[in-house]
């Protein structure tokens, strides 16, 4: 079962019929400890505010499920600002915690740039995974977020897109893949990361 993380936050109907779309048999939204903690691999999802979604998360009890599922082995997916949320803290709210899995910190976007970076974009994939492993090069997704991460070591770094200069789009380490980029909004090329995903997490 890939567990969906139900903090409220996004449109998790639409993440699961991507998901049904992607291979996955059993998808499951959920904000039960017991089932994510059962689950094969887990989505953690975001949209918004990073304060809010990582108080919300925080006051289900789930973000202490997320640090365990992790400590455990189980596969964490985060996207958008759920990819945000992996790191220690974000500037778009000072003082709130992230999950702390990934060293870093998530910085507003820089220089003469349009903020939001909003709409379809090339992502360029710097370092094989095999999570997007069916993402050619020069695939183009979906972004909305006027925030991204800046890993402690760019090793990190598996994806880049262009908004005034690089700007992180993909992060892995650990068991865990961080995507900026909304895949159940990227038609088909992002129904390939979904399923790229589904694969490598079967077992």
């Amino acid at each position: 079962m890939i567990a969906i993380v139900d903090y409220g936050v996004g449109n998790l109907a639409n993440l699961e019929r991507a998901l049904r779309r992607a291979g996955a048999a059993d998808v499951r939204i959920t904000r039960s400890h017991v089932e994510l903690l059962a689950a094969r691999a887990i989505v953690l999802p975001g949209v918004g505010h990073f304060g809010h979604c990582a108080r919300e998360l925080r006051r289900l009890g789930l973000d202490a499920m997320v640090r365990v599922a992790h400590d455990r082995g189980i596969p964490l997916l985060g996207l958008c600002v759920g990819m945000q949320l992996l790191f220690e803290d974000s500037e778009e709210d000072p003082g709130t915690p992230g999950l702390g899995l990934a060293p870093g910190h998530v910085r507003r976007l820089r220089g003469d740039v349009r903020v939001p970076h909003t709409g379809w974009n090339e992502v360029r994939v710097t370092r094989p995974h095999p999570w997007l492993a069916e993402v050619p090069g020069g695939a183009y997704f979906y972004f909305v977020h006027s925030y991204a991460a800046d890993p402690a070591s760019k090793d990190a770094i598996v994806g880049t897109v262009d908004h005034g200069g690089p700007v992180t789009a993909a992060v892995a380490s650990n068991g865990m893949l961080g995507l900026q980029f909304h895949p159940e909004k990227s038609g088909a090329m992002g129904i390939r990361v979904l399923r790229s995903f589904v694969r490598a997490t079967d077992a």
